[in-house]
């Protein structure tokens, strides 16, 4: 199976959609770009490694986590994602039969890892095949509701109506007089 790594938060900074929503939260910037390839991972059929620095977090030691079937890694302090990354790619390029992508923007980062044995691929890259992947899902299956699909909106009216009505006549007891019907 052919393995892409990519480099978090080149690629969050890179893309105006997550940019834009780690100006509001990192966290939820970090979770959304690691949603989105555990379902390019799955279209493509591939594996993904995400790799993000936390070199700036002191004493971290740094982490590898599954997150949504794709491996997530934090670098540890003092160590960058660009070093983590060099280090995959050398290992995986020498085990051989795996076919190594890495997408960053970085061209210092982008020139080791061709020196290495791994094809890089730009974000712009990246960005387009997800995409493109996400149009072809759509072709093929027709568009997805991006309503959520929660337990309430699959209930029948009367169903619903009636939870209500137990909700509001136990809310309208007091905590002594509560009793169960």
């Amino acid at each position: 199976m052919d393995v892409l790594i990519v480099d978090g938060y080149n690629v969050i900074n890179a893309w105006p959609e997550l940019a834009k929503i780690k100006d509001i939260s990192l966290d939820h910037a970090r979770d959304r770009l690691v949603q989105w390839m555990a379902s390019f991972a799955g279209f493509a059929g591939i594996e993904i490694i995400t790799v993000f620095d936390a070199h700036m977090v002191k004493g971290g030691q740094g982490h590898c986590t599954k997150m949504s079937g794709i491996q997530v890694i934090f670098s540890k302090d003092g160590e960058t994602a660009d070093s983590v990354i060099e280090k995959m790619v050398y290992d995986l390029a020498r085990d051989g039969g795996k076919c190594v992508f890495v997408a960053t923007a970085d061209r210092a980062e982008q020139t080791a890892i061709l020196g290495s044995g791994a094809y890089r691929m730009s974000v712009r890259e990246l960005r387009k095949a997800i995409k493109d992947a996400a149009h072809q899902l759509v072709d093929k299956h027709g568009a997805v509701s991006p309503q959520r699909r929660t337990l309430e909106s699959q209930l029948q009216s009367d169903v619903k109506q009636r939870l209500e009505e137990i909700r509001r006549r136990q809310s309208s007891y007091s905590p002594e007089k509560r009793q169960l019907d």
